[in-house]
């Protein structure tokens, strides 16, 4: 409203001059003629640039829809092309992965084709045709119509090897991709984990994923702590987070669920629970290894040096799944020969948010997690930043929360006395990189800047060090807003 009066206002005066310069023309004569004329023209322009003026500081913003497609339109909608394509790494990456990917109802039962990547166009090796492997179909009807979801396991490849692949349509096939097997523990290694996504993807995820490529351009793996998309059911949001995270292609996705890529049945009634979504079970080939009863939402794969087991934060809350996940993860880590161990889980076992304590987390898991001295635990869900040790101020594991996506909750005066560093009003992505004895991590936000960084150094029998890298990073950031978009209090950014 203030923007359209103080417009009005200037308007109006602009009028009255323009008036008062015509009477001066007509009566001062040729002389002055074409003094006036321009200031008629400058008059003019201002009149013209009026709608380009900023909106007043007072003003109300519109709150921006979660997806960029307007109701009504088939945005998303299967074709005989092949889209959502994504390698999901095996067991043992190095020797393959899993891909999947969808089409229209037409295709049935397609096929992938892989060979060593080539330095000619030509993928054929002398008279040798790429490998050809056929995929199965389910199908899956969502808010876009009935699609084809498709799956093929790769296996029988060579450890560090850049292989080429595409997959096919109805009489169609994908782009060539290009993507590298694990190398054999102890050559260095370059990955990217991502906290929630979860809303706004097209919009404001997708500058998140191209400032990490630009900041990690030798990784091969990347990692999502859950909540990829708002709602587990909207084929939309689906979309757009595969177009958003596009640029990641030649990197093999290991994703853990958040609560978000579950939907509520009977909402609101006595009989409500949590059901899975479709849409996660078709999107992602995971390794079958998971703990008994959640083999779709928990997994584990050794991938150069590093065995990561990857968790179903919610089943352990919500579903009564901690003890079960607890003993499947305290064999897939007593069994670790690697040197290395990370855990990948949605909900933090300490929570920078304020009003959240995942304690059945804490009950069941974290002894496992503490017992075998797991190195890092990556986690998302509250929408922050914030880092820190274990009870016992051990230097390992180090518990991380971070997030990518434009939702911003607040950090809690606890995290505050408890974590360092914190963060509100951040969206970030975390680079890691693991060379001989060194583990280094990384957090910066989406414009490049360094938030936080340290090193652990394995030392052999005296354990694992921890370094810290003050230099180069930035303050931390804390939310400067009054009220966030929408009004809610415990948010900066809706």
């Amino acid at each position: 409203m203030k923007r359209r009066i103080d417009a009005e206002w200037m308007v109006g005066a602009a009028l009255v001059v323009l008036i008062l310069l015509g009477g001066r023309v007509l009566s001062s004569g040729a002389a002055v003629v074409g003094r006036q004329v321009r200031a008629h023209a400058l008059l003019l322009a201002l009149l013209v640039a009026l709608p380009a003026l900023p909106l007043s500081a007072s003003e109300p913003r519109e709150l921006e829809p979660n997806t960029l497609v307007p109701a009504g339109l088939m945005r998303y909608a299967p074709s005989e092309f092949p889209d959502r394509i994504v390698a999901v790494p095996l067991q043992e990456a190095s020797t393959g992965f899993s891909a999947t990917w969808r089409t229209d109802a037409q295709v049935q039962s397609p096929m992938l084709e892989i060979a060593v990547a080539n330095d000619s166009p030509d993928q054929w090796e002398g008279d040798v045709p790429p490998r050809r492997i056929d995929a199965a179909t389910v199908a899956l009807e969502a808010g876009n119509g009935v699609a084809h979801h498709h799956r093929a396991i790769v296996d029988g490849l060579q450890p560090g090897t850049l292989y080429a692949w595409r997959v096919q349509g109805n009489g169609t096939w994908s782009p060539w991709r290009q993507l590298r097997t694990a190398a054999p523990a102890g050559t260095p290694l370059e990955f990217v984990y991502f906290g929630d996504t979860q809303n706004k993807n097209a919009s404001l995820t997708t500058r998140v994923v191209h400032q990490a490529v630009r900041h990690a351009p030798n990784a091969n793996l990347v990692l999502f702590a859950g909540d990829l998309v708002s709602e587990a059911v909207y084929d939309d949001e689906w979309g757009e987070w595969f177009d958003a995270t596009a640029p990641l292609a030649t990197m093999a996705f290991a994703p853990a669920l958040g609560n978000h890529e579950y939907w509520e049945e009977f909402e609101d009634t006595p009989q409500e629970r949590r059901v899975l979504g479709d849409q996660w079970k078709v999107n992602f080939a995971l390794p079958p290894n998971g703990a008994k009863g959640f083999e779709s939402t928990t997994y584990w794969f050794d991938y150069q040096g590093i065995r990561f087991a990857v968790l179903d934060g919610t089943a352990a809350l919500d579903l009564d799944a901690g003890p079960v996940q607890a003993a499947w993860l305290d064999g897939v880590l007593a069994g670790n020969q690697n040197r290395w161990s990370i855990v990948l889980i949605h909900q933090p076992f300490y929570s920078p948010r304020d009003g959240r304590d995942n304690r059945e987390l804490r009950k069941y898991l974290q002894p496992v997690i503490e017992k075998h001295r797991v190195d890092l635990v990556l986690q998302g869900h509250d929408h922050t930043y914030g880092r820190r040790g274990g009870d016992a101020g051990s230097t390992v594991p180090q518990y991380v929360v971070s997030v990518a996506g434009p939702k911003q909750y607040r950090v809690s005066a606890r995290a505050r006395r408890t974590m360092s560093p914190v963060g509100e009003d951040t969206q970030l992505f975390q680079v890691l990189r693991l060379d001989g004895n060194r583990l280094s991590y990384e957090a910066r936000t989406v414009t490049g800047r360094l938030y936080d960084a340290f090193s652990l150094v394995d030392e052999g029998d005296a354990g694992k060090r921890l370094e810290e890298h003050p230099e180069g990073r930035i303050p931390e950031r804390d939310c400067t807003r009054a009220a966030t978009l929408g009004g809610r209090a415990d948010r900066c950014w809706e």
